[in-house]
This record gives structure tokens, C-alpha cells and sequence, in this order.
């Protein structure tokens, strides 16, 4: 089960006496958590039946003794481990024996950013279809996020403007959920959002200088290209990010390419590729300067920075600007090239 599926059924009232949460995306850890707790203390005094708890040094044997006393004033206790992935293997082991028979008057949480699939507590867990993946949403998933945030909250959006809202705000989950609430407050209770609401309420410009990045490496403007990095990196982007923005841009040129090969208008091209319409002529450019060759090289560049990135050892922004440079360049990245330390 992923987190996704869960919120669902926790929404639906469906509630297990056993969770182990694992992975790192901590918007929808944290959501899962706050709905669980409510959820499981609902009907009594929540001070009483809700314990929390931290993975390091923690013994097994007192989380269970926990977990196994009855609720006070109440239906059900909630006992929370967070970090449970800093307790020795011993103590998690010992767990397992729990989740595979756990008591009903409790709902025992497990939370971790990493676990070993392979380990008896997730066997244990699995059995029970109690471990659930915390993983980020990909790219195909955020639209339907965001239409069901928006719902959450009384209000419809547009098609065209929930991919304009990822393009301004990207992947994080919490920053969309924020300019999602933005959005319903500037709108109004039962108001549709469109593309005009999000043009109005949500800022654009990191958007916006990626696609002048995009353009200016389409161009093989060295210096404009950098420029454009350097305005992103002094509004405090992270690297990393700044990276998968530009991924996402080359798929979406990608995707319109193929569609205006297929004789698409570049509005329907734009359409076709998840763009907002008000890119689409944009798209266009970007689109005759990467053909299939350029692009495939520029995903080569994109993936090499990436694992460079993750390395950690070189300053990110150097390793960002190395690539940009390769990109406008037509060259292959190196990671020696970005190899300099930080001033």
C-alpha cells in the first residue's frame, strides 16, 4: 500500500491497528500521522491515548508493553514511534513479533525514512498490508494531488491551471499544498480556480527564468544561460532542484516536439505536453532548437549532473553551472569540470 491509498481509507474512517510508514517524503508522512492520531483517539481523551515516542536507544519491550495497555477513557490508544529506523535490528525484530499480532485497542505507528525490505518486521508488515510506501509523487501523479487538495477545500480547478501551478511551483508537496490554500482563499468557498487565479496569486518567477534558461540554452547562449542560474541560485533554489526543473522542461519540449512533428498547432502541442497555454509558443521555440538528437544528449548531460549532485562532495552551484555550460555547449558533462571547491 502507498501513502496515497491510505489517506484514502483513513478519509473513509478505515483505520488498522498497525502502520509502518517508510520513506521520505514527509508531507504525506506527516498528513498520515496527524489523520491516524485523530482518527484513533476520536472518541475519547486524546491527552490520555496518545503516546510518542523516538527510535534511538528505544526498546522494543516498552513499546509493546505500550501499545498493550488498555486505552483510558477512550476506545483506542495510539502509540507513535518516530526514527524507528535508528533502533537496533535486535529491537526491531522483537517488533515484528507485535505487528504480526497486534492488539485491537491500539493503533501502533511506526515511522521510518529507511527500513530493510528484507527484515522480519517488513515481512511482518507486508503480511498484514501494513507497510506503507512514503515515496514523492512522480510527475503524473501531482495533477491528481492537486485536484484533490483543491477539493479538500470546497473548490474545482482547471486542468490548465493545476499544470500551471505545478510549472510555478514544482514537485514539493508542501509548497503546493500552500499555494494551494493561497489559491482557495483568494477564490473564495465553492469558487473554480483557473489559470487567471493562479497567474494572479502564485509567483512565477522561478518559472519563468527557467524557461529563459531553456531558451537560452536552446540558443547556445553561454552567458544568458549562466545569468539565468545565477538569479535562481540567489533566490535560494536549490541546486538539485534547479536541476529537476530543467528535467522537467526538456520532457515537456520533448513531448511537444512529437506532437508538432505530428503537425499539432503549437497550442494543442502545449496542450498535449502538460504546458500551460500561455507557454505555448515559448514551447514552440524550445522545441525547434532540441530535436530528438539534442535532447537525448541533454538527458545524458541532466542525468550525469544529477548523480553528481547527489555525490555531495562538489559545490552544487558549480556543478550547476558546469552543466548548463555542457548543455550549451553540446558537450558531454564532466564531473571533473565542476570539481573546484566553494570560495
Amino acid at each position: 500500500m502507498d501513502a496515497t491509498e491510505l489517506l484514502e481509507a483513513l478519509e473513509e474512517g478505515r483505520i488498522a491497528p498497525v502502520y509502518v510508514l517508510v520513506g521520505p517524503e514527509r508531507f504525506l508522512v506527516e498528513r498520515a500521522i496527524t489523520r491516524i492520531r485523530t482518527l484513533a483517539t476520536r472518541d475519547g481523551i486524546r491527552e490520555l491515548n496518545d503516546d510518542v515516542l523516538h527510535g534511538p536507544q528505544l526498546r522494543a519491550r516498552g513499546v509493546i508493553e505500550l501499545a498493550r495497555t488498555a486505552p483510558m477513557m477512550g476506545s483506542r490508544r495510539c502509540v507513535l514511534v518516530r526514527q524507528a529506523d535508528a533502533m537496533e535490528d535486535r529491537e526491531l525484530d522483537a517488533l515484528a513479533e507485535y505487528v504480526a499480532d497486534p492488539v485491537a485497542s491500539s493503533v501502533l505507528v511506526l515511522q521510518a525514512e529507511r527500513l530493510d525490505g528484507r527484515t522480519r518486521l517488513a515481512r511482518a508488515a507486508r503480511e498484514r498490508d501494513a507497510w506503507i510506501e512514503c515515496r514523492p509523487l512522480q510527475s503524473r501523479q501531482l495533477p491528481a494531488f492537486v485536484r484533490t487538495e483543491c477539493q479538500r477545500r470546497g473548490n474545482r480547478i482547471d486542468a490548465d491551471a493545476a499544470e500551471a501551478l505545478i510549472a510555478a511551483v514544482g514537485n514539493d508537496l508542501s509548497a503546493l499544498d500552500d499555494a494551494i490554500e493561497r489559491l482557495s482563499l483568494y477564490v473564495g468557498p465553492g469558487e473554480r480556480i483557473d489559470t487567471a487565479a493562479v497567474e494572479a496569486c502564485v509567483s512565477r518567477a522561478s518559472l519563468d527564468t527557467i524557461w529563459t534558461l531553456v531558451d537560452a540554452i536552446g540558443e547556445r547562449d553561454a552567458g544568458a544561460s549562466l545569468s539565468a542560474v545565477a538569479s535562481l541560485l540567489d533566490a535560494r533554489e536549490p541546486p538539485l532542484r534547479i536541476l529537476g526543473m530543467i528535467a522537467r522542461q526538456l520532457r515537456i519540449i520533448a513531448r511537444a516536439g512529437g506532437a508538432l512533428r505530428q503537425g499539432a498547432s503549437a497550442a494543442e502541442a502545449a496542450r498535449r505536453a502538460g504546458a500551460p497555454p500561455f507557454k505555448a509558443a515559448a514551447l514552440a521555440r524550445s522545441a525547434r532548437a532540441f530535436g530528438p538528437q539534442e535532447l537525448r544528449a541533454a538527458f545524458r548531460v541532466v542525468a550525469e549532473a544529477d548523480l553528481a549532485l547527489k555525490g555531495g562532495r562538489r559545490d552544487g552551484g558549480l556543478v550547476l553551472e558546469h552543466a548548463v555550460l555542457s548543455l550549451c555547449r553540446g558537450r558531454s558533462f564532466s564531473a571533473a569540470g565542476s570539481s573546484r571547491s566553494a570560495p
